[in-house]
């Protein structure tokens, strides 16, 4: 009984009716056009008073409903949110816009004749069934005092007729109330194919997802780049020179200076990216590093911490293209980190850049005996490197080859992005 009850007048019944009592309202201005057509038509002096000519009125306006949903767009997305709020439809199942195509205008036409047919019925009935109701259930105490039916038929005066009588007004109320509850199950059973988006929109909105994600992502490994060389680089140039503090005060000077200048970058970059997430915020105002602009400085603060970097440059940096320099920047930063990180101070890497059969080609070497490349949880920088030269339509390997641990990089020159 207890699970009758909560369906019939539970939370989520109350709102559906609401819901439907919203239609019923939103349909009477087209009954009131309704009328003005039937009235004519039919000679009838006053259509109010005559339940099928209201009948009549209200078949007649459901189609100009229909007419107003196709001329206002913002009729969908005003009937999603009803929809989502009152009919407990998840939200990611109806549209958001407005309806533009033929289709969307036509499944957002049938959806709102729908809602104003129903809710007018209903909201008809709830006008009408309720004092009807409580007619019926006082009638046997109205009767004791006076032999008034109130107009009903004088078979309802009978003895057994009158002690049925708050039986059947109980009845009429959970009748109404099953009819609501049916009506808003329906409603809300057709919203998703009627006011959801389209094989369009849903298209659009992937491409909307693919694109943000990807800017995600790109995000991501411009933090992970610069930020995590940057938190290598300064904890082993700390380390180094907390060992020599006392012997080497020169070297000290310069790995404090290299901390100084790799947290000021670090700040700039990490500005410069957070200032993309912040909605309505201009840009940071740090320039993106590149290998014409950086890559000294970059190879001067990694052998401020200690390590040990053989460069051999045979292409000119400045003939690069900003994208191409960029992202080969960060591919030898991410290589220089990945050595900071298992190899240490105590191996040297040879980095290498040069052109070749009209690709760049950078490789980083560094004795596999020390390096521990394969740590837990790790992974993350190669990976970066890789996705970063697959968008410029280029490969990544990395691995151990005859006692070496190898970073081998080729980007085309003319990249397709």
């Amino acid at each position: 009984m207890r699970n009758v009850a909560r369906l019939l007048f539970g939370r989520g019944a109350r709102r559906r009716w609401l819901h439907l009592i919203i239609g019923g309202a939103l349909a009477m201005p087209y009954v009131f056009v309704g009328q003005l057509v039937v009235g004519p038509a039919t000679h009838a002096r006053y259509v109010f008073y005559d339940l099928a000519l209201q009948l009549l009125s209200f078949a007649v306006g459901l189609p100009l409903a229909a007419v107003t949903s196709v001329l206002f767009p913002l009729t969908r997305p005003l009937e999603a949110g009803a929809v989502r709020w009152l009919c407990g439809v998840d939200g990611d199942r109806l549209a958001d816009g407005p309806a533009r195509t033929r289709d969307a205008k036509g499944r957002t036409a049938a959806w709102f004749t729908l809602h104003l047919g129903f809710g007018g019925i209903i909201a008809g009935m709830s006008l009408a069934v309720p004092p009807f109701s409580v007619v019926l259930i006082a009638l046997p105490v109205i009767t004791v005092f006076s032999d008034d039916l109130l107009g009903l038929p004088e078979a309802m005066g009978q003895g057994w007729v009158l002690a049925l009588m708050p039986v059947a007004g109980v009845a009429c109320l959970v009748a109404l109330a099953a009819c609501a509850v049916v009506a808003g199950a329906l409603l809300a059973h057709w919203a998703p194919a009627l006011l959801g988006p389209t094989a369009e929109e849903r298209l659009a909105a992937a491409e909307a997802r693919a694109a943000d994600l990807a800017v995600r992502n790109r995000l991501a490994r411009e933090l992970h780049d610069s930020v995590g060389h940057a938190l290598s680089a300064v904890t082993l140039q700390a380390s180094a020179a907390r060992r020599l503090l006392d012997s080497d005060p020169e070297f000290v000077r310069e790995a404090l200076a290299a901390i100084e200048d790799t947290t000021r970058r670090t700040v700039g970059e990490l500005d410069a990216v957070l200032g993309v997430l912040r909605e309505g915020d201009a840009p940071g105002t740090a320039p993106a590093p590149t290998l014409a602009a950086d890559l000294d400085g970059l190879l001067r603060r990694t052998r401020a911490g200690g390590l040990r970097v053989t460069a051999t440059v045979d292409a000119d940096p400045q003939a690069l293209s900003p994208v191409l320099s960029r992202e080969a920047y960060r591919i030898v930063q991410e290589g220089l980190s990945n050595a900071l990180k298992h190899a240490g101070g105590q191996v040297t890497v040879t980095l290498g850049i040069g052109i070749a059969d009209g690709h760049l080609e950078i490789t980083l070497e560094n004795p596999l005996a020390i390096a521990s490349p394969c740590r837990p949880g790790g992974g993350h920088g190669l990976r970066g490197i890789a996705d970063r030269a697959r968008l410029l339509g280029g490969t990544a390997q990395a691995g151990a080859e005859d006692g070496t641990w190898r970073l081998r990089v080729r980007l085309p020159m003319k990249s397709p992005i």
